[in-house]
C-alpha cells in the first residue's frame, strides 16, 4: 500500500525540501494574486474585454522571457538568477498592494504590473526546474516532479477558493500583501541553495544566438521535440476550461455569474491533479516512460470525451451528469498529472546541463501557452457546434492525433530508463 503513494525520498534532500516547503505557503499567496488581478480589473472596469487583456499582457512576456529565462540559466550561477527574479517576483507582488492601498483605479498600471510580474516568472520557473538535477539523484526526479506538481495544484483550488472568499471581506490590497509576504519564505530557502555556476560547456552569454542554439538541439532530440508536441496537441484540442462558464448556466442550470457548478467545474481538474500526486508512487518505477506519456494523453482525451457527453446529456437530470462530468474533469486531471511529471523528467534527464535552462523555458512556453490557445480554439468552435461537441471532440482529437504522432515518430514510444 506505501508504494502507492507519493515517493517522498527527494525530500531527503535538504535543498529540495526547503525549496519544496517553501513553495506550499507560496503558492496559495500566488493564487491569490491570480484572483485578485482579473476580479480587481472587472471591478474597476465592468468590462470582460478588460479582463481579457491579462490573456496578452500576460502571454507575451511569458513567452519572451521565458525563453531568454531559459538562456540566462545556461549561462549565469542558478542560485543567483533565482535571488534576482525572486526578489523581482516580491516587488512587483509589492506594487500590486501599493496601487491597491492607494486606490489609485487605473486598470493600465494593473495589467503593465500584471506584465512585469509575469516576465519574472518567466524567468524564474525554467532556472528552478533546471536546477532540480543537481539537488537530487536522477532517479527520484519523478518523484519529485509529482511533488512540485501536486503542490502547485493544491494551491490552484485553495488559493482561488480563499481569494474569492476573501475579496469582499479584506478587499484586494490584503491579498496582494499576503502573496508578497509569502514570497519571503521562497528567498529563504533559495538563499540556503548552493552555488551552481554554468558548466565548462556552457554559452559565452545568453542572447538571441544561444536561444536559436537551444531550438537547434531541440530539432535534433526528436524525443524530447515529441513531449512539446503531445503536450500541444493534449491542451490545444483537450483543455476545455473556456466552455465552463456557459456549460455551468446553460448545462447544469447554474446563474450566469459563477454559482456552485461553476467553481465546482474549475476545481475538479486541479483536484484531479492533486489526486494524482498523492497516489504517484508508482511514476518512480516506470522505465517505459515514452509509452506512459501517451497512455496518460489518451486517457485525459478520454476523459474529455466523457465530460463533452455528460454536457450534451445533461437535459433534465443535471444533476446525474454533472457528477459524470467533474468525474471526467478529475480523472483527466489525474491523467495529465502524470504526463507532466514523466515529460519533466525526460526533459531534465535527456539533456545536457548547458541547455537544460532553456530547453525548460521553451517547456514553460509550451505549458503555458497551450491552454491560453485552448480558450480561443474551443470558444470558437462552441460558438459553431456548442459545448457538447467542441468538448467531446476535442477529446476526441486528442486521442487521434497523439496515436498518429506516436506512430509517425516511433521513437518515443520506444524511450526508456532504467530504474
Amino acid at each position: 500500500m506505501r508504494g502507492m503513494f507519493a515517493n517522498t525520498r527527494p525530500l531527503q534532500a535538504p535543498a529540495f525540501r526547503r525549496l519544496w516547503t517553501a513553495n506550499i505557503v507560496t503558492v496559495i499567496g500566488a493564487q491569490l494574486t491570480v484572483v485578485a488581478v482579473p476580479a480587481q480589473i472587472y471591478a474597476e472596469t465592468g468590462s470582460s474585454a478588460y479582463v481579457g487583456l491579462t490573456g496578452i499582457f500576460g502571454l507575451v512576456p511569458l513567452v519572451v522571457f521565458g525563453l531568454y529565462g531559459g538562456a540566462l540559466a545556461d549561462v549565469m550561477d542558478r542560485r543567483r538568477l533565482l535571488m534576482i527574479s525572486t526578489v523581482g517576483l516580491i516587488a512587483s507582488s509589492a506594487l500590486f498592494w501599493l496601487q491597491a492601498a492607494l486606490g489609485l483605479h487605473n486598470v493600465w498600471l494593473i495589467l503593465v504590473l500584471f506584465a512585469v510580474q509575469q516576465a519574472f516568472f518567466a524567468v524564474n520557473q525554467p532556472t528552478r526546474s533546471a536546477l532540480l538535477p543537481r539537488l537530487i539523484p536522477r532517479e527520484q526526479l519523478p518523484a519529485a516532479n509529482s511533488l512540485n506538481m501536486t503542490v502547485m495544484q493544491f494551491g490552484a483550488i485553495a488559493g482561488p477558493m480563499v481569494g474569492g472568499a476573501l475579496i469582499p471581506v479584506l478587499g484586494y490590497s490584503w491579498l496582494y500583501l499576503t502573496d508578497t509576504i509569502t514570497l519571503f519564505a521562497t528567498l529563504w530557502a533559495v538563499v540556503g541553495l548552493p552555488a551552481m555556476p554554468p558548466g565548462a560547456e556552457a554559452a559565452a552569454r545568453a542572447g538571441l544566438r544561444s536561444v536559436l542554439d537551444g531550438f537547434v538541439y531541440l530539432r535534433g532530440h526528436k524525443v524530447l521535440l515529441m513531449s512539446f508536441l503531445v503536450d500541444i496537441i493534449a491542451m490545444v484540442f483537450g483543455m476545455p476550461r473556456a466552455l465552463f462558464p456557459q456549460v455551468a448556466h446553460e448545462s447544469f442550470g447554474g446563474p450566469t455569474d459563477g454559482g456552485l457548478a461553476f467553481a465546482l467545474l474549475f476545481a475538479a481538474i486541479p483536484a484531479g491533479a492533486v489526486l494524482g500526486g498523492i497516489f504517484s508512487g508508482w511514476v518512480s518505477r516506470v522505465e517505459r516512460q515514452g509509452l506512459a506519456v501517451v497512455f496518460a494523453i489518451v486517457v485525459w482525451g478520454a476523459s474529455m470525451v466523457v465530460f463533452g457527453l455528460a454536457v450534451g446529456a445533461a437535459g433534465g437530470r443535471a444533476g446525474v451528469f454533472l457528477v459524470i462530468a467533474l468525474a471526467g474533469l478529475v480523472i483527466g486531471g489525474a491523467a495529465d498529472m502524470a504526463s507532466a511529471a514523466f515529460r519533466s523528467t525526460m526533459l531534465q534527464e535527456s539533456a545536457t546541463d548547458e541547455v537544460r535552462g532553456r530547453l525548460q523555458g521553451v517547456f514553460i512556453v509550451v505549458v503555458a501557452g497551450g491552454p491560453r490557445i485552448a480558450d480561443v480554439v474551443h470558444g470558437g468552435a462552441a460558438a459553431v457546434a456548442g459545448t457538447a461537441v467542441a468538448a467531446a471532440g476535442g477529446g476526441a482529437l486528442v486521442i487521434v492525433l497523439v496515436l498518429a504522432a506516436s506512430t509517425a515518430i516511433p521513437v518515443f514510444v520506444r524511450y526508456r530508463v532504467t530504474r
